[in-house]
């Protein structure tokens, strides 16, 4: 019975469409089909070739050029989700987001009003409340009030720039903890989130894209962004 050269066979057998570069792979097709010509033509009619195994090995040639065309296919689908990601970041310079963090920016107007950065909170699931203390550089607690109930997600609060006593703090950085409770008074996980402004984005290696929020806030990836306001 006419049989398959060991060597291509052997090839064919370990090898597989992931370790393949394309002109490999496609030597690899030539010289099976190659040699399975030759075969067909030099075959002794009293003795043909086994088609089981002739179909089997054709198979097998396939499957390594069929694994090859998915991962180009992959990859090219790879390269249009990073181009897309990239597009999308790039929109939001210039743009105000949530992230994860616990700043808050008081500042004043020539009139004396104080206005502040937005702070935010991600909850898995509702809260019955949340409380906000707003603490100095010194770590003195400037502000303590209740937000009330918070649905779960994200949501976002402003500072009135006020301490407890109703008086208007100095133009400063600030920090925000969140403590969130159910019905029971139990702990919630709360996630704090503060405000920033996108300067730039820096595409980084892989599928992940980089977003240049200042010198206080540094870099953040573009999954870090919770709300975009």
């Amino acid at each position: 019975m006419n049989t398959f050269d060991p060597n291509v066979v052997n090839a064919i057998n370990g090898t597989s469409g992931a370790q393949l570069q394309p002109k490999q792979s496609e030597a690899l097709r030539n010289s099976f089909m190659t040699m399975l010509i030759t075969q067909l033509q030099n075959q002794d009619p009293l003795n043909p070739m086994d088609n089981a195994e002739m179909t089997s090995q054709l198979a097998q040639i396939n499957t390594v050029s069929g694994i090859e065309q998915l991962n180009t296919t992959l990859q090219s689908i790879t390269s249009q989700m990073e181009a897309s990601k990239a597009l999308q970041a790039s929109s939001l310079i210039g743009q105000g987001v949530m992230v994860p963090g616990r700043q808050i920016m008081l500042e004043q107007d020539g009139d004396g009003n104080p206005y502040s950065t937005p702070f935010g909170i991600e909850l898995a699931r509702p809260a019955a409340n949340v409380q906000a203390t707003i603490t100095g550089q010194g770590g003195e607690v400037i502000r303590r009030y209740d937000l009330g109930a918070v649905e779960s997600g994200v949501q976002s609060f402003q500072w009135d720039g006020r301490n407890d006593q109703g008086e208007v703090v100095a133009s400063n950085r600030y920090t925000v903890q969140l403590t969130a409770t159910d019905g029971e008074g139990d702990t919630i996980e709360a996630a704090p989130l503060n405000y920033a402004i996108v300067n730039s984005v820096t595409p980084n290696s892989g599928n992940d894209v980089r977003l240049d929020l200042g010198a206080i806030y540094g870099q953040v990836s573009l999954n870090d962004v919770k709300q975009i306001l």
